[in-house]
């Protein structure tokens, strides 16, 4: 059996200060074998730094998935290129794209596939088809990997809920990220895919999905356009995702995590 923590979207400097104290403490009491977040808004809201990525890695994270703002700091593609890297970029860019979408991580006597991709509706870049990304990296890794995680950074729910029944029973859980809401609808599908529409984000709680309130509601009201700046929030909210995968490759077990904490 494996037992993951799966961290949804990390948001700004809150959203690390609240991950320092949250990793500890649920690694502890669930006895995790990894633990695995989304860092792709880590860096002030937009990307990732060598650093933000060390202080994550510091606070208890094994390993990072992302989404579209992964390229948007030159510290993100250099991690990315890294020979054995710890972050991952959506599989379904096209060739050439720095990095890859995929890492085979051994844990004990097994091993684990974490997979990234990112849905097309309402995103702004063109990418090829998630759902044959996934076909092609599971014949590509072949049968013998059981263990494997799908991080789905995608905008719309049916897009992340059809590509959750078609990959039941195939992968061990699709966790979708990228929209910083929560959904609840937490489950484990018929095939044995442990499932989320969206873990929701680790972020500023008082924001817009992370960013300043205010900055928001003057774009809205005004229609005027004003740089994102990270909320500065007392406190930040945890979401996040603990499963078992059993020794089958299928999901035992699945557990929301709500948490807020003072930052």
């Amino acid at each position: 059996m494996l037992k993951v923590l799966f961290f949804g979207d990390v948001y700004g400097r809150p959203g690390r200060r609240a991950l320092k104290k949250a990793v500890p403490k649920l690694k502890k009491h669930y006895d995790t074998d990894i633990v695995i977040a989304n860092v792709e808004n880590a860096a002030h809201g937009v990307g990732i730094t060598k650093k933000t990525l060390a202080e994550l890695m510091d606070a208890g994270i094994d390993f990072a998935t992302s989404g579209n703002h992964i390229f948007n700091r030159k510290d993100g593609i250099e991690l990315l290129n890294e020979k054995d890297p710890v972050l991952i970029r959506p599989a379904n860019y096209p060739p050439g794209a720095p990095g890859v979408g995929y890492k085979i991580i051994p844990i004990r006597t097994q091993k684990l596939l974490v997979v990234n991709v990112m849905g097309r509706v309402f995103m702004k870049e063109d990418l090829d088809c998630p759902f044959r990304a996934m076909d092609t990296i599971l014949d590509e890794v072949g049968s013998d990997i059981k263990n494997i995680v799908v991080d789905f950074h995608a905008e719309v729910t049916s897009e992340m809920i059809a590509l959750g029944m078609y990959l039941d029973g195939r992968v061990s859980a699709v966790f979708g990220t990228h929209t910083h809401v929560p959904t609840q609808d937490f489950k484990i599908l018929p095939g044995g895919t442990a499932y989320v529409t969206d873990v929701g984000m680790v972020g500023p709680t008082n924001s817009v999905l992370g960013v300043d309130k205010d900055i928001i509601l003057r774009r809205y009201l005004t229609q005027m356009s004003e740089s994102m700046e990270v909320a500065d929030s007392p406190q930040a909210e945890v979401n996040a995702v603990y499963f078992e995968i059993d020794s089958k490759g299928k999901a035992s077990k699945i557990e929301k995590i709500y948490e807020v904490y003072d930052v």
